[in-house]
């Protein structure tokens, strides 16, 4: 279980580990997917979390809405970091951080950094993609940004949802001028009842079974107003078969709702973590799916959230990347619509 009372970095003269030792141990499979890996020295192995992987502790604050320039709700929710250091040409800095308020008119924004651990600036021209995309789209909110690093066709792609019955795909060979899509998901997809098909992350995961290469994790909401982690899969990141049944149920983990679902990978296994909400502990969990997604090992708290500011009891919707061999979490911390985006480091 996750606890993060030490911020204290890696004593002088500690085992750092090299870039790829890094790869095969930790994080590797989503973080050199996201083109998150940067070379040089690293930090010391730190404690292991459920499935092995770091024991990530809470560090400081990246974003806080009151700060922002582009603020229309006084909430932001959702980060997605992606290193485009080797990805694109002249980059505004070494990570983009994709993030969004949620409620109307909400806008997917961008801010930029140079070290995962900030600090990041919001761009000035924020927000990338607004509620009005005409003549695609004229909605109440978009929001949840997850960007893909597409290495197929060297672009960055966008999935978003608006409204929250509706995920959407835009692309990008910037990562801040994009050109819209298609509708990729939408509740009609999913059983009959569906009200909410939304918070997608796509990455890059070979099924050979299903002829897929990429998997698609999101909410899924019905009648009963239950969340759980729905899935599906693709062979191109457009065009998508999606699971009639939920990947992890929220009763099979104790909770009454789940969310912010994200993919890892380590030693030769596959895994989603996700968050619960306050009332079932506001933490993030851990399941094992395997390789080709068919175990539902439920190993617990991925991360155990503080009862102290900024997290309050909520920790949520982790995007993962790593910056010289040190891993990072970048996520939610407090209530939802009422807190900050923050980092925590492995």
């Amino acid at each position: 279980m996750t606890q993060h009372e030490s911020t204290t970095p890696a004593e002088p003269g500690a085992f750092r580990p090299s870039r790829r030792i890094f790869l095969r141990g930790a994080v590797a499979g989503t973080a050199a997917t996201a083109g998150l890996i940067a070379t040089g020295a690293g930090a010391a192995p730190a404690a292991a979390a459920p499935g092995g992987f770091p024991d990530y502790r809470y560090l400081k604050p990246l974003l806080t809405p009151s700060q922002l320039k582009y603020n229309p709700t006084g909430e932001i929710i959702f980060p997605c970091i992606r290193g485009v250091y080797d990805r694109l040409a002249n980059p505004l800095g070494r990570y983009y951080l994709y993030y969004a308020p949620h409620d109307a008119p909400g806008g997917i924004c961008l801010a930029y950094g140079d070290k995962l651990e900030g600090p990041f600036t919001e761009y000035t021209a924020n927000p990338l993609v607004s509620n009005n995309w005409q003549p695609h789209y004229k909605v109440s909110h978009v929001s949840s940004p997850h960007v893909l690093w597409n290495e197929d066709v060297k672009e960055l792609w966008l999935y978003f949802h608006g409204e929250n019955h509706t995920t959407r795909l835009a692309r990008s060979k910037d990562g801040i001028s994009f050109t819209y899509d298609r509708t990729v998901l939408t509740k009609d997809m999913l059983p009959a009842g569906t009200t909410e098909a939304s918070y997608a992350r796509v990455f890059r995961h070979d099924l050979p079974a299903r002829g897929a290469r990429y998997v698609m994790l999101f909410m899924i909401n019905n009648q009963s107003n239950r969340r759980d982690v729905g899935w599906g899969w693709s062979k191109d990141g457009r065009s998508w078969t999606f699971s009639q049944q939920p990947l992890i149920r929220h009763a099979d983990v104790g909770a009454n709702n789940i969310s912010g679902g994200h993919l890892l990978t380590r030693g030769g296994s596959t895994y989603v973590v996700y968050h619960t909400g306050k009332e079932s502990g506001g933490n993030i969990l851990i399941t094992e799916v395997g390789n080709d997604f068919s175990r539902r090992n439920h190993l617990g708290v991925f991360y155990d959230s503080s009862g102290a500011a900024p997290e309050n009891g909520r920790a949520a919707a982790p995007s993962f990347g790593t910056d010289r061999g040190v891993p990072y979490m970048v996520y939610e911390a407090g209530e939802r619509l009422g807190g900050s985006i923050a980092v925590a480091r492995g």
